[in-house]
């Protein structure tokens, strides 16, 4: 079973998540028992002063998205957030509000004891640095750093899991935590597939446009009748991991109704990318993600057995019975 990082808070948003669909699966319960970033603890609104140091140094690991080895404090920690840049990337620059993929490891200033890593797991976390999705002291440290870079920081306990500490983790109310993060990548909302275009020569189905500016593309619905069953074809086929039927992923998307052609949804339309579960999206998504490869874009269309049926969610705009399409970007796995 795939286990997720504590620093995680963000939830599922739009109009593909099963809200009225009756059979919510929240993947909530795999929440791992250690403490990590995504674990936003407790709510700060002043702002750090970023300083230099003291850091410990980092004595084993020392290439970039390699497990390292950190030693223990050196002394008193600062009160303000220390940051360095350990190797800088020359990747696109990280932005708050950015979804940010990183490997990291956390450890406690005083005693070097680890209590959470993304190494072990073998999947990078994927994370908005946005208030509340995750611990303010990466919220402030990382915008500005570029893909590629490795970051080592320590967070006083003002921006990490204030007074209250995290129990579970050993964490007291107390301690200064030191993070190495290695950021592999960093997505907003211009981010885009990456891939080959893939030829879409069926008249009988709807034609998505390959751009990759970030900007929304085109779905031209045929003037034909709805297929029977799900289909799920690359358009622009990425060279990532596969996605698989328990990933959470990142996406971006945008939907409309074969009836008319109409758009009922998108993130680009919000200007805002979405991430969740497949366990937490209607079937048609699951089945037709399932499979495929970070990094594509995909043409889905969704019968209404495995869509909203005869109960679309009130105030959509989608009729009843609809056949949907949709164009996904699959930014990354998480």
């Amino acid at each position: 079973m795939r286990r997720r990082s504590l620093i995680l808070a963000a939830v599922p948003a739009g109009l593909v998540t099963l809200a009225g669909c009756g059979d919510d699966k929240s993947d909530s319960s795999k929440e791992s028992a250690s403490a990590s970033p995504s674990d936003p603890g407790a709510p700060n609104t002043s702002a750090p002063k970023i300083v230099d140091g003291p850091l410990p140094a980092i004595t084993a690991g020392v290439k970039f998205d390699e497990k390292p080895t950190v030693a223990k404090g050196p002394g008193e920690p600062s009160d303000q957030l220390a940051v360095k840049t350990v190797i800088a990337g020359g990747g696109q620059t990280v932005a708050e509000n950015d979804y940010i993929q990183a490997n990291y490891l956390g450890q406690i200033w005083s005693t070097a004891k680890v209590f959470d890593n993304s190494y072990d797991r073998g999947t990078p976390l994927v994370i908005q640095l946005a208030q509340g999705s995750i611990i303010d002291g990466w919220r402030y440290a990382l915008p500005g750093k570029k893909a590629g870079s490795r970051v080592l920081m320590a967070v006083p306990p003002t921006w990490g899991y204030g007074k209250q500490g995290n129990a579970q983790a050993g964490i007291k109310g107390t301690d200064t935590l030191v993070f190495v993060v290695d950021i592999q990548a960093t997505f907003n909302a211009k981010s885009s597939a990456k891939g080959e275009d893939v030829a879409q020569d069926d008249a009988t189905l709807p034609k998505v446009g390959t751009n990759t500016d970030g900007k929304a593309p085109s779905i031209e619905v045929p003037k034909a009748d709805a297929p029977k069953k799900l289909v799920a074809n690359y358009v622009i086929e990425g060279d990532g991991a596969e996605v698989g039927a328990e990933d959470a992923v990142l996406v971006q998307y945008k939907g409309v109704q074969w009836s008319n052609g109409k758009e009922f949804d998108s993130t680009y339309s919000r200007q805002a990318l979405t991430s969740f579960s497949l366990q937490q999206v209607v079937k048609g998504w699951s089945q037709g993600l399932t499979g495929k490869k970070v990094g594509s874009r995909v043409l889905i269309v969704i019968p209404p057995e495995l869509g909203y049926g005869d109960n679309p969610p009130q105030g959509s705009g989608i009729e009843k019975g609809a056949t949907l399409v949709f164009s996904v970007d699959i930014l990354a796995k998480m």
